[in-house]
């Protein structure tokens, strides 16, 4: 049985991302189940106040900042410092959850012990590279993300489509790792009539919103246009709100001036902002996951997303939400404009939203990871 378990990532809380939400969530729980938890990442940059607390150890390592994106780190190389660490107390397993330089020397450490290793895909890093204009790196980065994974006993993925995917590629050991989320934090109560008016927004205004890092690979130009063509098209009032930052906040508030950018919310406030719009449109052909949607759905607002990752997992379209083919941006669109006309349909879709987010808490989840870490320390 696990007592004892190494946890590497070079993004945690205070940084704000799925990746770092998730692992959050993870630590906190494990830590409730009497899991002995070291928690080895990057001493952090960022000053945003947000996350519960964990009775976890912390070993921080040096990091840098990634360029274009000040706010996270990549951990420095660390194998001399883990190796001499986990010789003198050595884990029951190590997983490591990011890919970074700090995840590599973890896995060199851990195989050079004889540690049993486990690793957890939280990114499309090979898909990113369209986004930067990095096409011609695509192959190189599977090859490095295929070295890293490719040492592990266990390989834990967000989504079925995309444990497939992966074997396509090249990764061995891949497993189901889903996702939860928190229904006593978000949920449609959290509803406010201020903070609709200080958008501008009366009661029977429909209000569209989006949550994500502001970055390329989030394809929000996509929700923002057709916000615009629908105002425009319709005479409508209609209000956007975008929450979160990023390196792309500031073009986009150029080219957008008639939407609302409200940069970082969290816990409470974030949960108001879900519950206080009409609509949320999530356009990313990205994610691994999308935390953003089940939170979305968690606060009774409709989600109109695509046909992958936590909206093919989560949504039956039409019943719960709305999902379009993946990367049909003309479905989209209309999609969007559809749900935005029809309120009954918004609030139906709504509250069966919430219903399906009662039946994935964060406790079902973490059984089913101890499940397979349990299994991995048996095995070796």
């Amino acid at each position: 049985m696990l007592n004892r378990l190494a946890l590497v990532t070079e993004t945690f809380p205070p940084e704000v991302n799925g990746v770092a939400m998730t692992l959050n969530r993870l630590s906190q729980h494990l830590c409730l189940r009497g899991i002995d938890l070291q928690l080895v990442h990057p001493k952090p940059r960022a000053t945003y106040n947000w996350g519960l607390k964990g009775d976890w150890e912390s070993v921080h390592v040096y990091g840098f900042p990634i360029p274009g994106y000040p706010e996270a780190q990549i951990g420095m190389p660390s194998r001399g410092k883990l190796t001499k660490m986990w010789q003198q107390q050595r884990p029951d397993v190590v997983h490591v959850a990011t890919e970074g330089l700090l995840g590599r020397s973890a896995v060199q450490a851990a195989m050079r012990l004889g540690i049993p290793l486990v690793t957890s895909f939280h990114t499309n890093f090979h898909e990113y590279t369209r986004h930067y204009h990095l096409a011609w790196m695509k192959s190189l980065v599977i090859r490095y993300l295929r070295g890293i994974h490719g040492k592990a006993l266990v390989n834990l993925v967000p989504d079925p489509d995309l444990i497939e995917e992966l074997h396509r590629l090249g990764f061995r050991g891949g497993e189901y790792f889903g996702r939860g989320v928190d229904t006593q934090l978000f949920h449609s109560g959290r509803r406010r009539a201020d903070l609709r008016s200080s958008w501008g927004a009366g009661e029977d205004t429909t209000v569209f919103l989006h949550v994500s890092r502001v970055a390329a690979e989030k394809n929000m130009p996509l929700v923002l246009d057709t916000y615009r063509t629908f105002c425009k098209e319709q005479n409508s009032d209609a209000k956007c709100v975008v929450v979160g930052d990023g390196p792309e906040r500031s073009s986009l508030e150029k080219r957008y001036p008639e939407v609302i950018f409200s940069g970082m919310k969290f816990d409470e406030e974030l949960a108001a902002h879900y519950a206080s719009a009409d609509l949320f449109c999530f356009a990313s052909e990205t994610e691994t996951f999308g935390n953003v949607v089940t939170e979305a759905m968690a606060s009774g607002c409709p989600v109109v997303t695509y046909d992958y990752a936590a909206g093919r997992q989560h949504i039956v379209s039409g019943k719960n939400g709305i999902t379009v083919p993946l990367a049909d941006h003309a479905a989209f669109a209309r999609a969007m404009v559809e749900l935005a006309q029809k309120p009954e349909l918004q609030q139906k879709l709504g509250q069966a939203a919430r219903d399906t987010a009662e039946t994935i808490p964060w406790e079902g989840v973490i059984s089913e990871y101890l499940r397979v870490i349990n299994r991995v320390v048996a095995q070796n």
